[in-house]
Formats: structure tokens, sequence, C-alpha cells
């Protein structure tokens, strides 16, 4: 390839008019610099993921399980 095909061609549009311009000129790196989520999202997931595995497993516990299963019988019996 030639140093010419590797060049920019023009400048950018003023207004970019399709969609696929709009999203070749977002400034994605700025946002991810910037923007305080994107630093602490992961964070969070970490800390987040030992209290989402307490809770299911305190949901799926066998003592629940037959416990939502008596009152989903009482509640099938009282309809019928």
């Amino acid at each position: 390839m030639s140093d010419k095909a590797v060049e920019k061609v023009g400048r950018p549009m003023k207004y970019p008019y399709t969609f696929s311009a709009k999203i070749a000129q977002f400034p994605l790196k700025h946002y991810i610099q910037k923007q305080w989520i994107w630093k602490y999202y992961f964070v969070a997931f970490g800390l987040c993921i030992p209290v989402f595995y307490k809770i299911s497993k305190l949901a799926n516990s066998p003592e629940n399980k037959k416990k939502w299963a008596e009152s989903q019988a009482k509640e099938a019996a009282e309809h019928h």
C-alpha cells in the first residue's frame, strides 16, 4: 500500500449526517476517561457478587423451597 492510501482524506464534516459518520466521530475515549461510572462499574460489580450469592443461597435453601411449596399448595386448595 502506498502512503497516500493510508492518509486521511479530507476533514470531518461539521455535522455528520449519516449514522456511521456519527459513530465514527463520537468521542468515546473522552467519555471513558472522564465519566465516573466507567471507573466504579467493575468495583461495584465485584462487591455485589458475594451479596447476590448469599441472597441466592438463602432463596434456594431446602427450607425455603419447602415453605414456598406449602404456601402454593395452600393457595391452590383455596382457589379450587
